[in-house]
């Protein structure tokens, strides 16, 4: 076989192909006014990325502690005010225990890799991509189900020869906003000796009693072999991630979870500023409901103007579009119209779903509302016109 003299040839062919399929993407550093659009496209679902409590919290916690954790937990990243935050977590979710990460997504790797190390892990089609990357970690036979479908989650747990079995799933799916049948789930994990993990991320702060997730609205909270991540950049506002279960779990990921052991621990201000946000949560429950509210609006809008969504469990709102190109122009003219809408096309999505992501926001006014008409009225009337 012939070699390539220049190595990155590949590269940029394989970029020559992404964009000819409307695929390639680019960052867009946001200013500090956010260019004057009504945000729809941020996980900022409490409205809390730029409270004055969570700013203040995160900087008096870095003028005591520093800008940085300065190692990893267990040398000299784990800081009072991370322990703080663990207890915070437990008793707001109803967990045991809990063990903080830099981020959601290591969270994902570390507890799904080291519980499912070896066995069987089950994992639903429509997994954010950290679970994805997770299952492929845990050197474990992994099983993709289809999207939602507890009765082949039951099949794959039922035909295992593997000594033990994890099943992962979003609680709320990331971009179709639909909930996941946590109950049933539960039950075939139960039936089988299995582990069940939930991905909170688009949960916490959101769903159930004071936006205590949807393990807490299940009533699974107390159920030691379910374990629960979650992350701290969504609706709490600040930077980091989480798992929360039983003593054993907790003492597992600290023993032998990569993700954890070799990450410099969390900062400080961050720590802090999740810390604020748990306890305005605690103080004003009636958060959670509103986001929930302001979601169902944007989705009946969609649906009144003749466009595909569903409706949502959470905050995330699908407008499926189809085609990479068409997704892409409907965001451009959202934001002729004013809005930040998520543009998701694969492999983010399958193909064939590309989509705009609406989020909502518990601080959405009448007038956000009103604006977001506008946009979606030209999005209904460029795709009739195509």
């Amino acid at each position: 076989m012939r070699q390539t003299t220049d190595p990155l040839a590949r590269l940029r062919a394989a970029a020559d192909d992404r964009r000819a399929a409307g695929l390639r993407r680019a960052l867009r550093p946001r200013t500090p006014d956010d260019d004057g659009l009504l945000d729809l496209a941020s996980n900022d679902y409490l409205g809390l990325a730029r409270d004055g409590r969570l700013a203040e919290a995160a900087v008096a916690a870095t003028r005591l502690w520093g800008t940085g954790s300065t190692g990893s937990r267990l040398v000299t990243g784990s800081t009072e005010l991370h322990a703080r935050l663990e207890e915070a977590l437990c008793a707001f979710a109803g967990a045991e225990g809990a063990l903080v990460f830099s981020s959601g997504y290591l969270a994902n790797l570390a507890a799904v890799a080291a519980l499912g190390s070896g066995g069987l892990v089950v994992s639903d089609a429509g997994n954010h991509a950290s679970i994805v990357d997770a299952c492929r970690l845990s050197r474990s036979r992994v099983v993709v189900t289809p999207h939602g479908d507890a009765s082949a989650v039951e099949k794959a747990l039922a035909g295992r020869s593997e000594e033990h079995a994890v099943v992962v799933t979003d609680a709320v799916f990331s971009v179709d906003g639909d909930l996941a049948p946590l109950a049933r789930l539960h039950e075939a994990a139960v039936r089988h000796g299995a582990l069940l993990v939930v991905d909170e991320a688009h949960a916490l702060g959101v769903v159930g009693p004071g936006g205590r997730g949807a393990v807490y609205a299940a009533g699974l909270a107390g159920e030691r072999t379910v374990v629960r991540t979650v992350t701290l950049s969504k609706a709490l506002g600040s930077q980091g991630g989480a798992v929360l279960g039983a003593r054993e779990v907790v003492e597992t990921l600290v023993d032998t979870g990569r993700p954890f052991i070799f990450d410099t621990g969390l900062a400080p201000g961050s720590v802090a500023a999740a810390l604020a946000a748990v306890d305005i949560l605690l103080h004003q429950p009636e958060l959670p409901g509103r986001v929930r509210t302001r979601a169902g609006e944007l989705a009946a809008l969609a649906r009144e103007l003749g466009l595909e969504t569903r409706e949502p469990a959470g905050a995330v709102v699908p407008v499926v579009l189809g085609r990479p190109e068409t997704a892409l122009r409907a965001a451009a003219i959202c934001a002729e119209h004013g809005v930040r809408a998520g543009c998701f096309r694969p492999p983010s999505v399958p193909v064939g779903r590309s989509c705009l992501r609406l989020t909502a926001r518990a601080n959405l006014s009448s007038d956000d509302l009103a604006v977001t008409r506008s946009a979606l009225t030209a999005v209904a009337e460029m795709k009739v016109g195509m």
